[in-house]
């Protein structure tokens, strides 16, 4: 019996863990995919948007340049963010270091949430799949045993069917963790990667702009 079989000829119990299963993958699928694009296209940008910016001839050249090579904006809110004025409030308060350093700090948290979302979810789907799979089987063996104790006659025949398609839902449930646990660290990883690469920009723009205007 496999994952479609169980939504149809399982009970509410069985099919209800099976569907969540079902969502649960392809939701995993979606992210790992999605993200495995997105990841693809902002390594590649951020490269290029970098090397785009110290080969520009002030901010707003830069600014224009990024424009084509930042397709995912990853670096052009961390520029932006530098060029922010508020004279006459808090956020102007303070010396020209530390304002640098709060807003380009603020401009990279910003990107970075966009990098790592859907992260959750590979996490969640990792940990609690096999879990939802080991009940679809425990309800199942259970369901199995309850329906030969109530024929009267017991013998192996009987209870290897049934037991043998509950433990599916345990197999289902690793199909379904094994995936997204591998996603959430290799895309993790990736972006470890680029936030190296965006802190470290961030940083030699701050020491850029303090050399500018002391």
């Amino acid at each position: 019996m496999n994952l479609p079989d169980l939504l149809t000829r399982g009970d509410a119990v069985s099919g209800a863990v099976a569907l969540v299963l079902l969502l649960m993958s392809v939701g995993s699928w979606v992210v790992i995919l999605w993200k495995a694009w997105l990841l693809h296209r902002a390594q590649g940008d951020v490269a290029r948007s970098t090397a785009a910016f110290w080969q520009a001839s002030s901010l707003a050249d830069a600014l224009r340049m990024l424009q084509a090579f930042d397709r995912e904006a990853l670096v052009i809110p961390l520029v932006e963010a530098t060029q922010t004025q508020a004279p006459g409030t808090l956020a102007a308060a303070g010396d020209r270091s530390q304002q640098l350093t709060r807003v380009l700090r603020d401009a990279l948290h910003g990107v970075l949430r966009k990098l790592q979302a859907g992260q959750v979810l590979l996490a969640t789907v990792g940990a609690i799949a096999p879990f939802v799979g080991l009940l679809g089987t425990v309800w199942g063996i259970y369901h199995a045993l309850i329906g030969i104790a109530g024929a009267g006659q017991v013998n192996i025949d009987k209870i290897a069917g049934p037991v043998g398609e509950s433990l599916v839902m345990t197999a289902a449930g690793l199909a379904v963790a094994i995936p997204a646990v591998l996603g959430y660290n290799i895309l993790g990883r990736v972006i470890g990667r680029i936030e190296a690469d965006l802190d470290g920009f961030a940083r030699d723009v701050r020491e850029l702009l303090l050399t500018e205007r002391p």
